[in-house]
């Protein structure tokens, strides 16, 4: 009686998971492009919010940047801007940011103030959203 296995043996079952792990992948990919472009959507908005109350709390002018590397909210002090907040932007989890390249300006009482419209696109793989941002300074998530 014999213990172990060949090599051969070895060979062939690894090429069995190998198989079956090259057509898992490509499936694994579409959920984690989803999770990823839903995640990137949730820090837009937030960065939304955060520059509202970045506003209020200042009683002054706050500027929301969103770029595809960061996420930026600025308070206007005098004829300077502080950084209040940041965090990372949708590139950081490779996922392509497309809408405006301008800054939208909160008023101290957290309203959207001059051209405050933004939509901002995010994909990455077949996964899709859109932040809608309106003039109130409702945000919307949509599919």
């Amino acid at each position: 009686m014999r213990r172990g296995m060949t090599l051969l043996e070895l060979l062939i079952v690894l090429a069995i998971i190998g198989i079956i792990a090259g057509f898992m992948i490509p499936r694994l990919a579409e959920p984690l492009d989803d999770l990823a472009v839903e995640a990137a959507a949730l820090r837009v908005a937030g960065a939304h919010g955060q520059a509202r109350l970045a506003a209020r709390a200042a009683s002054g002018t706050a500027l929301l940047l969103v770029t595809a590397d960061s996420l930026v909210v600025r308070t206007v002090v005098g004829a300077d801007t502080v950084t209040a907040w940041t965090d990372a932007g949708p590139g950081a989890d490779r996922v392509v940011l497309s809408g405006p390249a301008r800054p939208l300006a909160f008023a101290p009482t957290g309203w959207t103030a001059g051209v405050a419209n933004a939509t901002y696109h995010l994909t990455r793989g077949g996964a899709a959203r859109d932040v809608i941002i309106s003039r109130y300074g409702r945000v919307r998530i949509v599919r």
